[in-house]
């Protein structure tokens, strides 16, 4: 990051440590605490409790301070308190991270919908992947809920939702300031500053954040990462309005994936690295806006947002392959301006006797973006493989009806249509030209019960990814300028269907259990020697999730959550029928224990099962099994410390793993195909001291 770059950032958590003294000299007010409820989701609920309920076996809310309860090792990994839901890195602190959900390797995002406050994290046609969804920029501490879903089944959730939706939320105000530094193992330094504070009708929040990190590594990430956040508000999330300003710069060095043989043969150790200039920048910037309605007749509610962000990512993942004089270095750049709108209405009412809510929406999105792929040595450009200029535009219309036919008895019909535009213009001029695509979307939910605590589930529907725009208008290989390439689809057809229940069985427990299919006419797929995602063949996911959670003292909590998924490609083909990177088991257990004041802590179990790394599964990658922890105190004046244990038991796993042909010096001019892994950092400690005021 440039010096000024920092100043600015300092100066801007200066400004923010200030905010939060003069809250703290205006003690005499007091702020109301921020809540979170399990209601219909951020986008409104029905007045009536006999409508405001969950949809599936699958849907959940997770509150802020749930989230905050939990050890994590960089930010996306708040994601992992979704059931079944892994969050893992394979390269620098600065890039995305990659997920995995019901039998998916969502890749940077694929089909994964991500939202922060109604704004759209994934981005289509991205220079590193399609659906790439960066939460870097995030602050966990404001977050006041993650509302989640799974499966093609909600009217509202459209591209890249297929394996499920994750909609975060930030709090409009704080009930105290906040200040605090954590330090750690691997030069870790990160600071924090938020306070909220009356202004006029409203309330003004301001955030900000520095991180530095180095990591394990021999050659250190050199992370330097800046996040802002400034938001004023008046009423509530359900009826009131917000404007929101986001900054977001960071710059850094990565280790990718490294072959395993390199390790075994000493040529470097487990956290060296075969291209030391590998690495990035990227930054963010957003403006968004909300406005909401709530009465007994009806929910109103408007989403407006505009983004500008930008990409410089340096990989080398096959060495000296592709160009045994210079190496395989490449950069991959994305500038993109994001402009975007939600729209809802809900009409609450009666259809004769039967209570009835109606959802009608619309969503629309555009997209300019300057991307492209050149070959470089030590960052510095050596040739250009493409520059593209894409411009992306889709419309959604979608209605929703729910209707409680009986007091045991809830259905809900929804029809979803998008309408997707795309240009691209090339510096192959062969590979130019626009497409356009559309699809309609049906849902159904079936809710029976309660008997006796328990609710039974029945959901279908159609859902869909986009594309890649180029993939569309393609017809040579970039790369030779010559040869034909095949042209994709711009929009891909899911289906799938879920049975579940969810009980209470006790007071403070509640336990789902969903079974569930699901096809896809094209998997999307992750080319770990190209560093992007390509289509692939039709497959089909069988699966279920058992979650617990239990509240089981007012000062002690515990999870346990199960997925299991048989992935399979459909389709007849020599290579095989299983789906590279598809995890099979998926499992997590935990236990957070305290209340406001005196000693707090907990720990976490995550498990990530082996996987096929190609498509005959003759390759495998190990299962991984880590342990967080943490230990704390909170002091009746606001302070808290806490320590917290990151890979506890020190577990020399692997974040993730690839199978594909690279070369090193020496090696045959055909490379060598073998097991590439990015390795979980060894036990790291970090302390944080906070204050609230």
């Amino acid at each position: 990051m440039r010096e000024p770059t920092c100043g600015a950032a300092r100066a801007f958590i200066i400004g923010m440590v200030l905010l939060a003294a003069a809250g703290a000299a205006r003690a005499q007010i007091v702020l109301p605490e921020i809540s979170v409820t399990a209601e219909r989701g951020p986008s409104g609920a029905a007045p009536s409790s006999e409508l405001n309920a969950p949809g599936s076996a699958s849907e959940g809310v997770v509150t802020g301070a749930e989230i905050n309860d939990r050890p994590v090792t960089r930010p996306g990994e708040v994601l992992e308190a979704v059931p079944g839901l892994i969050v893992t890195q394979h390269s620098g602190e600065g890039k995305a991270n990659q997920y995995f959900l019901r039998g998916f390797n969502l890749d940077h995002g694929t089909d994964i919908a991500i939202h922060l406050d109604g704004m759209p994290i994934n981005m289509r046609s991205h220079g590193h992947g399609q659906g790439y969804a960066d939460l870097n920029f995030m602050i966990p501490e404001l977050i006041g809920g993650v509302w989640y879903r799974k499966g093609p089944y909600f009217a509202e959730e459209g591209d890249f939702s297929s394996a499920g939706s994750v909609r975060l939320n930030y709090v409009d105000r704080l009930d105290r300031a906040l200040v605090q530094t954590t330090l750690g193992s691997f030069g870790h330094w990160r600071s924090l500053a938020a306070a909220s504070r009356p202004v006029g009708d409203g309330h003004l929040l301001g955030a900000a954040e520095m991180t530095f990190h180095n990591g394990p590594w021999q050659v250190g990430d050199a992370l330097r990462k800046f996040s802002g956040f400034v938001r004023y508000s008046q009423g509530t999330d359900r009826d009131g309005f917000a404007l929101t300003a986001m900054a977001y710069a960071n710059n850094w060095t990565s280790t990718d994936q490294v072959p395993l043989r390199a390790v075994q043969s000493g040529l470097i150790n487990r956290y060296g690295s075969l291209d030391p200039t590998d690495g990035g920048n990227a930054s963010r910037f957003s403006l968004s806006g909300r406005w909401s309605r709530f009465d007994e007749a009806g929910a109103s509610r408007i989403e407006a947002y505009a983004i500008r962000s930008s990409l410089n990512l340096w990989n080398n993942f096959t060495y000296f392959l592709d160009n045994p004089i210079n190496g395989d270095q490449f950069r991959q750049n994305d500038q993109r301006t994001l402009l975007g709108f939600n729209a809802s209405h809900s009409f609450f009412g009666r259809l004769g006797a039967l209570p009835m809510e109606i959802k009608v929406g619309a969503q629309g999105r555009y997209d300019d973006i300057r991307l492209g792929l050149s070959r470089t040595e030590a960052r510095m450009p050596l040739s250009v493989v493409r520059d593209d200029r894409v411009r992306e535009a889709s419309l959604a219309a979608y209605i929703e009806n729910t209707l409680r036919w009986t007091p045991w008895l809830r259905t809900t019909l929804g029809l979803r249509t998008d309408w997707y535009s795309a240009s691209v213009a090339s510096d192959i001029a062969a590979n130019s030209g626009a497409t356009q695509a559309s699809i309609t979307s049906p849902k159904f939910g079936l809710v029976l019960g309660p008997f006796a605590r328990t609710e039974l589930f029945f959901n279908a529907g159609h859902g869909f990814h986009s594309n890649d725009a180029r993939g569309t208008t393609i017809r040579v290989d970039p790369n030779d300028r010559v040869t034909p390439v095949d042209r994709v689809p711009l929009l891909v057809k899911s289906k799938g269907a879920e049975i579940g229940l969810r009980a209470r069985p006790i007071d403070g427990l509640e336990t789902t259990l969903a079974a569930f299919v699901l096809d896809f006419a094209s998997e999307n797929l992750f080319v770990g020697d190209a560093g992007t995602t390509e289509p692939s063949r039709p497959s089909r996911r069988v699966g279920f999730e058992w979650t617990n959670h239990w509240k089981a003292t007012p000062w002690l909590s515990l999870d346990i959550d199960v997925a299991y998924t048989r992935t399979r490609f459909t389709d007849i083909d020599p290579a095989g029928r299983y789906v590279p990177g598809a995890p099979a088991l998926i499992a997590s257990a935990g236990f957070t224990i305290g209340q406001r004041t005196g000693w707090f802590g907990g720990a976490t179990f995550r498990y990530f099962g082996p996987r096929p790394l190609i498509e005959d599964n003759s390759a495998r990658s190990p299962a991984t099994a880590l342990v967080n922890a943490r230990i704390g105190y909170r002091f009746d004046n606001g302070v808290r410390v806490q320590l917290d244990a990151l890979n506890l038991l020190n577990t020399p796993a692997s974040q993730i793993d690839y199978f594909y042909t690279s070369r090193l010096p020496g090696e045959p001019a055909t490379g060598i195909a073998d097991r590439h892994f990015h390795p979980v950092e060894p036990r790291a400690m970090r302390l944080t001291v906070a204050g609230q005021f």
